[in-house]
């Protein structure tokens, strides 16, 4: 893919430059995926961009379309390859398990995007993604509506994800940690002073979808509210709440015959 093309809503060569630093791996979180991969040995990752999430004890094959992010992934990472979900380069079942890290909602097409995860892997499809439905249970949507409105929309519904996948599908809530060091929104639910540094801001590509003089008005009154404790008054216990249950959702997708009970391909993956 050329430079400066793009095939979701956002050009991470153009966007992308501060995610390695500031949507790093967060270990609470990678204990879930990782668990999910089950006994996996080859490992796809679609979208991989600046490797978040990729396991370091197994087989990991990367796939991302933006340069810059595949020029920002760390060195010890397998290099990724340039390619599409909706077009992965990979046979049918070539892979032990396929994995997919908040990136669902940039694909021009999900569902066909899904099924190709689908197609290549043996084993599990596993999807970090948000439920665009419960986007607004977190407080920042008091001072900035649009981020709601706007990023809604943007994230397949859990419903759209199950029926692309098929086969033996559950979805977990993920409790977000306090100190959570993968920078979306949720991740600062008890650090709202977080909110008014640009380069947090600058990670979360949702803000870009909302007018600047919008985005400015809500960010002076979270301001407002800190520096004169009214955040605090309304939402201070969360400062002292270990988690956040949010809209932050782990998809697992086993293949249809796993609902046999029957192992797959001797990797031990079980249905829940």
């Amino acid at each position: 893919m050329t430079p400066g093309v793009t095939f979701g809503d956002v050009d991470y060569d153009i966007h992308g430059g501060g995610y390695v630093y500031g949507r790093r791996t967060d270990p609470r979180i990678a204990a879930l995926v990782h668990g999910a991969l089950g006994g996996a040995r080859t490992v796809l990752n679609v979208g991989a961009g600046t490797g978040s999430y990729e396991p370091a004890d197994r087989h990991v094959l990367a796939v991302e379309p933006s340069a810059a992010m595949r020029a920002a992934r760390a060195s010890h990472l397998a290099p990724a390859i340039n390619a599409v979900a909706e077009n992965l380069p990979f046979d049918d079942g070539s892979v032990d398990a396929a994995m997919a890290m908040v990136t669902v909602h940039q694909w021009s097409d999900p569902e066909r995007g899904l099924r190709e995860l689908r197609r290549v892997s043996r084993g599990p499809v596993v999807v970090l993604t948000f439920d665009g439905a419960a986007l607004d249970r977190l407080w920042l949507v008091d001072y900035v509506p649009q981020l709601v409105v706007a990023d809604r929309p943007r994230f397949p519904s859990i419903a759209r994800i199950r029926a692309a996948l098929a086969g033996v599908v559950t979805v977990a809530e993920v409790p977000v940690p306090a100190d959570c060091v993968d920078g979306f929104n949720e991740a600062f639910y008890c650090r709202p002073e977080r909110f008014l540094d640009p380069a947090v801001r600058a990670c979360q590509s949702v803000w870009s979808f909302v007018d600047p003089a919008v985005a400015a008005e809500g960010l002076a009154r979270l301001r407002s509210d800190l520096d004169s404790g009214a955040w605090d008054r309304r939402y201070g216990a969360l400062r002292r709440q270990p988690t956040f249950v949010g809209a932050l959702r782990l998809v697992l997708a086993l293949p249809a015959d796993a609902g046999t009970g029957k192992a797959k391909d001797g990797l031990g993956y079980q249905p829940e």
